[in-house]
Parts: structure tokens; C-alpha cells; sequence
């Protein structure tokens, strides 16, 4: 499915890329559930950006709204919400690696982080089919 911008009425992808996913806050969540698995508010509040809850809901509902994400209630509680990543969001797995593989090589990282750039570099396309594999199963 295509999705016409009336921002960029151009056509030019980057802009149309930078509508659905180009601030900070928007690319921390798909961070977080692609490579952490969180898939709750409270998740995502819990991270150590420590992101605003108005913040957080805005972006939320916007990825909802993108089609990057689906809302499903909580079958443990009711009250709360899953978040899962849509085939659209999932297909964000390679750009989010390659941002990863690009700040390696310009900040210093702990060693959980260059194992994983690590990964990206020696095996790629595994990396990438374990966390399709992963997040599908959830």
C-alpha cells in the first residue's frame, strides 16, 4: 500500500520517511521494540531517554496512525495496551541497524553496543532475521 504526503507533494522519500519516523522520540520506540522488545507504555517509560507521557502518547498515537504500529488491548490487564510492530514497522530493521552501524564508527560504545555492531557488520542479514523472527512471534 502507497501512502500519498500532502506535506511533500513532490514525492521525495526522504521528506515522506522524515514525516512517519524523523525525530528523536519516534525512532527510540521502534529502537526499543525492535531490539529490547518492549511492547508496553509502561516499557517505553521506563527507558533511559526517560521520554515525557505526553510525549510518549503523541508519538504513539502517531505511529498508530502511520500504520507502524497496532494497539491491542492487554489480555492481563485490561487497562493497559500492546503495542506491536507492523510489517511496515518492521521493515524499519535495516534503516534502524545501519543508523546503529553508522554511530559506531563516531561514538565510543559500551560492549553490549559493539557486539551488536559487531553483528551488524558479520552477519547482517541474521541479525535482521532473528528480530523479524522475534517480534513476529509476539
Amino acid at each position: 500500500m502507497k501512502t500519498e504526503t500532502k506535506k511533500h507533494p513532490t514525492g521525495c522519500p526522504v521528506a515522506f520517511g522524515l514525516d512517519i519516523f524523523g525525530d528523536r522520540w519516534t525512532l527510540l520506540i521502534i529502537r526499543d521494540m525492535l531490539l529490547h522488545g518492549k511492547r508496553t507504555y509502561s516499557d517505553f517509560l521506563a527507558s533511559d531517554e526517560k521520554i515525557a507521557t505526553n510525549i510518549l502518547a503523541n508519538r504513539m498515537r502517531h505511529l498508530e496512525d502511520e500504520g507502524v504500529v497496532t494497539r491491542a488491548r492487554d489480555p492481563e490487564n485490561r487497562r493497559s495496551f500492546i503495542y506491536t510492530l507492523t510489517d511496515k514497522g518492521l521493515s524499519l530493521t535495516p534503516v534502524l541497524l545501519e543508523i546503529v552501524r553508522w554511530s559506531g564508527d563516531y561514538l565510543r560504545l559500551n560492549k553490549y553496543r559493539q557486539d551488536l555492531v559487531q553483528r551488524i557488520d558479520s552477519d547482517r542479514d541474521g541479525l535482521i532475521a532473528e528480530i523479524y523472527q522475534r517480534v513476529q512471534r509476539k
